[in-house]
């Protein structure tokens, strides 16, 4: 697709300065805004904006602030907001608040892992699963650029993407599966062809996945990130509105370790790290029905205590959730009442109570195996 400018839009750019060493007064004003963004809450999530990670990319120069809020289509009253607290400030002139948010799209969350192998994909496609089954709309966008699976985990396979023309320019639509709106450079890429791509190369395609699809009206926009803290993360968390992260891991120390190593990540770039959710926690017997914890137990609880971080389900081994990922059948969509399913509805139904999501009817169940 040609270049063409973001969806986001832009108030002025902060201007280049020639001084790379602050001064002591500007370093005092800088801490001032600070302060005076963080009387102003988010009242969905009862939290100042600067601890939710919404304010990036803060300068000061001279009498001028300049800064990115990174917020969901519900939220676009808090630029003005904004604008107004930083006027209080007696030697500011002026506030450029630049708006950075995805049209269309309430919430976005990154689902993210510290190592791979743990599930994540996984994971993402049965919250989004299991998020479609609470009447939420839903969007899952595959940014695991080195191995995406989501498409065939939805049934997607080789499916082409189209392309349409939009007042913001050309835009890919996303493919549809399950009620879930889908887009992933597995759709776009050759058939097991490797995506051996350098750094520019895919951090021009990121970009583009996050400003160039016509998402429309989304209640949820997943992004499933590549394992690990390396560029492509962190050019998702600086790119997109994220308001919070979804962390995946399983028992064993090796893991917790990883996901230590993320979470630190995340908060150094002032994104918050919503829960935690530890997959492959147990396996139930298939005839007395007792848990067998066969990659350990308690790390999950282990990283939640130490890094303050919610537990928010230990998910089950199930052999149907191989089978279905293979079929593109989610199993929370058909199979309702499996253990599995119930844990991701559960998150589910946390996750619309965290962000105030209007209750609506589920949609019916396929008819279980």
């Amino acid at each position: 697709m040609p270049s063409h400018s973001s969806p986001f839009q832009r108030a002025n750019a902060a201007p280049s300065t020639n001084d790379p060493v602050p001064s002591a007064e500007a370093l005092n004003r800088k801490a001032a805004v600070i302060q005076q963004l963080k009387t102003l809450q988010e009242p969905t999530l009862q939290n100042d904006l600067v601890s939710l990670g919404m304010i990036r990319n803060l300068q000061v120069v001279g009498e001028h602030v300049y800064l990115r809020l990174y917020v969901g289509c519900h939220q676009l009253h808090l630029q003005a907001q904004v604008q107004q607290t930083l006027a209080q400030l007696p030697w500011c002139k002026k506030a450029y608040v630049q708006l950075c948010t995805i049209p269309g799209v309430r919430t976005t969350l990154a689902v993210s892992s510290g190592k791979g192998g743990v599930g994540k994909s996984t994971t993402a496609v049965n919250l989004a699963a299991a998020l479609a089954c609470t009447g939420a709309k839903v969007g899952l966008l595959d940014a695991d650029i080195y191995g995406p699976n989501v498409p065939q985990m939805l049934g997607l396979g080789q499916s082409s993407v189209q392309v349409i023309e939009t007042p913001d320019g050309e835009k890919f639509v996303p493919l549809e599966a399950h009620g879930i709106k889908v887009m992933s450079v597995g759709l776009l890429a050759e058939r097991d062809h490797p995506l051996a791509w350098r750094g520019p190369v895919m951090h021009k395609i990121i970009t583009q996945f996050l400003q160039e699809v016509a998402w429309g009206e989304l209640d949820y926009l997943l992004i499933d990130l590549p394992p690990g803290t390396g560029d492509a993360q962190i050019t998702i968390v600086q790119e997109s509105p994220i308001c919070g992260v979804v962390m995946v891991t399983t028992p064993q120390q090796v893991a917790i370790a990883d996901v230590r190593r993320s979470v630190h990540m995340f908060r150094q770039v002032g994104v918050p790290v919503l829960g935690l959710v530890e997959n492959m926690s147990y396996l139930l017997c298939g005839h007395c029905g007792e848990p067998t914890p066969i990659f350990g137990e308690g790390g999950g609880a282990q990283i939640a205590t130490e890094l303050s971080v919610p537990l928010w389900g230990q998910v089950p081994i199930d052999p149907r959730i191989c089978a279905q990922g293979d079929a593109g059948e989610p199993l929370p969509l058909k199979v309702p009442d499996a253990p599995l399913s119930q844990v991701f509805g559960q998150i589910a139904e946390g996750l619309n109570a965290t962000f105030d999501l209007t209750a609506v009817p589920p949609k019916p169940a396929l008819q279980s195996l």
